[in-house]
């Protein structure tokens, strides 16, 4: 059997985790917490566009992982009252799997497009009339005899998300009317958050505790909802099931994680940098082989956070450990040599 290149949400999941993720998402901008400008722009664009009967404009959400750029989409689609069709961009390989989607969608309805960067050029070809006029070109027969048939679309939004919007070609960036970037999140909110989570699955918690994991959860909602999750199976399977303070820092000890949110990949890195190559510069690609990690892995998911402590710093030699990072492992930071005119 064919596996579909899309999905219409349902809220179901195939493993417990993504049960759990798909409970605690939010449903609503009333329960969607951070993120405050963002929110209450989209909700303005929301109001207007049902107080006319319209489709939402084009969405672009971009940022980080894990800040809530699918849980927006989504709370977008359930604030307008329409259906939503999900997919991404490595998934979509064919010119017939976008027009197949497209052609499905009814009126105001949404198409989530996630890693909208990873979209092939022939593809956002497709999308330009698409988005623009609500129409797509079939091409109907072959050589000289084939001809061109317009078809026309119902009028939709198309909720694009990425982690690395300066790949999206400038054609198609322009044609989002709604373009946000989401920040990472404050402790305070993440403190919400992780309050709220533990409120739906029905965790014993206190104020400390949550403190705790909000503040090593990287500013990211994603990765606070994971430690909540593996922080409550220590607290039921060795501290009689109730996270205080000191069964929240236990845990996250033994799951690695320091009190900078930093994990064992995240101080590999810093330390390769440190110990390998004397503070840098060095290149992303020699990094990515000294890690054995993949150099969008690198890029996308661990700098963004230690550049936002301070801890890494991006030149256009390379990337370099900064004085905190030395201070973050209690090293001395080498003297810089001086240099000969």
């Amino acid at each position: 059997m064919v596996e579909s290149k899309h999905r219409v949400v349902s809220g179901q999941a195939f493993d417990e985790d993504a049960r759990l993720d798909a409970s605690v998402r939010p449903k609503r901008f009333d329960d969607f917490v951070g993120q405050s400008r963002v929110k209450e722009n989209l909700k303005i664009a929301v109001e207007a566009a049902r107080s006319r009967g319209e489709a939402l404009d084009h969405v672009l959400l971009y940022g980080p992982p894990g800040l809530g750029k699918t849980t927006l989409a989504q709370i977008l689609a359930n604030e307008m009252g329409v259906g939503i069709k999900v997919s991404s961009g490595p998934l979509l390989e064919h010119k017939g799997d976008v027009t197949a989607v497209l052609m499905a969608l009814g009126l105001r309805e949404m198409f989530f497009l996630d890693e909208i960067h990873r979209l092939i050029p022939a593809l956002e070809e497709i999308l330009y009339p698409a988005m623009e006029d609500f129409r797509i070109d079939l091409i109907i027969g072959q050589g000289a005899g084939a001809r061109i048939h317009p078809c026309q679309l119902q009028k939709f939004t198309l909720v694009g998300a990425t982690t690395r919007a300066g790949l999206i070609m400038a054609p198609m960036r322009s044609r989002f009317g709604i373009v946000h970037r989401l920040d990472f999140y404050t402790p305070a909110d993440l403190l919400e958050i992780v309050g709220r989570s533990a409120k739906i699955l029905g965790i014993a918690m206190d104020d400390a505790g949550a403190e705790e994991i909000a503040r090593r959860s990287r500013g990211t909602p994603r990765v606070a909802n994971r430690l909540l999750r593996r922080v409550r199976d220590f607290a039921e399977v060795r501290a009689g099931g109730k996270i205080t303070l000191s069964v929240a820092k236990e845990a996250l000890h033994m799951l690695g994680v320091d009190d900078h949110g930093l994990d064992e990949i995240d101080r590999n890195l810093l330390l390769a940098i440190i110990q390998k190559y004397g503070g840098g510069p060095v290149g992303l690609n020699t990094l990515a082989a000294s890690l054995s990690e993949e150099e969008d892995a690198i890029e996308e998911i661990y700098e963004p956070y230690l550049m936002q402590l301070g801890l890494l710093d991006r030149t256009q030699r390379g990337r370099v450990a900064t004085a905190l990072a030395y201070k973050h492992f209690g090293m001395d930071e080498p003297r810089k040599q001086p240099q000969l005119f």
